[in-house]
Formats: structure tokens, C-alpha cells, sequence
């Protein structure tokens, strides 16, 4: 196992408490390690990508999500930069395509019970009201005051 993924594991066994971590009787673990995109996304829901905020890295990864997730699943990417309009135009799935405009790096390390941080959400033209309510919910849970803003459409 490389050393990174090692640390990874660790540091989130140690945030998160052996128990997010271990898989008990008839139930799924909140956190599992696995070694494939595919694996990974396979009953996903949402998946957020951490990959570079650049457009040939972003459009990699939509591309193999794409591919690879359920029909259902909702495609976030932290990313400044970039249209979500146009990185959803490149799957097959616009409508549950969204951004978080921040860099994946700010979205760690806050007390969030005590900061709770506003986090922008960007939206395109085709993302659902469906989508925007998985992610925004995702995100209170997680600790985030999360507030939208729609692209406008080009």
C-alpha cells in the first residue's frame, strides 16, 4: 500500500473514530477503502472529485465518473475556475452535475460545529432542484451553510 494512502487512512480512522470505519452486521460502513474508481462509486449517491482545479484533469475525471456511477448518482467538484455548465455538457448527466466554489483543501480543518462556514454551490442551466437538494443537505450535515448560485446559461 503507498505510503499516502496509509496516511490517509489514518488520519481518517483517527477524525472519524474506528467506528465510521468498521463494518458491522447488516450494515455498510460510513467510510470504506477501496482501490478503484469504479469500487468506489459503485452504490454512490454523490461523489465529490479532489482531483486539480484544471480543465483536463476535471474533464478526465467526469468522464470516467460518468462512465462508471449510476445513472443516479450526482457528480460535485470543488473548483474555482471552472464552468459546471461545461463540465456537465461533457457527460451524460448535466442535470446532476454541480460545483462547490472553493478548492478542495478548504473544505478541512474547520471546528464546524463552532464556524460553521458558508460554502457556495454553483449550479448550470440543467442541474435539477433534486440535485441542488442532495448536495446542499449533504453539506449541513457535514457542518457547511451552504448557499446556491445558478450559472447563467450562455
Amino acid at each position: 500500500m503507498p505510503a499516502n494512502l496509509h496516511h490517509a487512512q489514518e488520519a481518517l480512522r483517527q477524525q472519524l473514530g474506528a467506528e465510521a470505519l468498521r463494518l458491522t452486521t447488516g450494515t455498510s460502513p460510513r467510510v470504506a477503502f477501496v482501490s478503484t474508481i469504479e469500487d468506489a462509486v459503485r452504490d454512490a449517491d454523490l461523489v465529490i472529485d479532489c482531483v486539480p482545479d484544471e480543465l483536463e484533469s476535471k474533464l478526465e475525471i467526469f468522464w470516467l465518473l460518468d462512465r462508471m456511477a449510476p445513472p443516479h448518482t450526482v457528480l460535485a467538484t470543488p473548483t474555482t475556475r471552472l464552468s459546471i455548465a461545461d463540465l456537465g455538457a461533457c457527460t451524460y448527466r448535466a442535470d446532476r452535475c454541480i460545483a462547490i466554489a472553493a478548492e478542495a483543501s478548504e473544505l478541512t480543518g474547520f471546528e464546524l460545529e463552532k464556524d460553521r462556514p458558508e460554502l457556495l454551490l454553483r449550479t448550470g442551466p440543467a442541474t435539477t432542484d433534486e440535485t441542488v437538494t442532495l448536495v446542499t443537505d449533504f453539506w449541513r450535515k457535514v457542518g457547511f451553510n451552504p448557499r446556491v448560485e445558478r450559472e447563467p446559461a450562455v
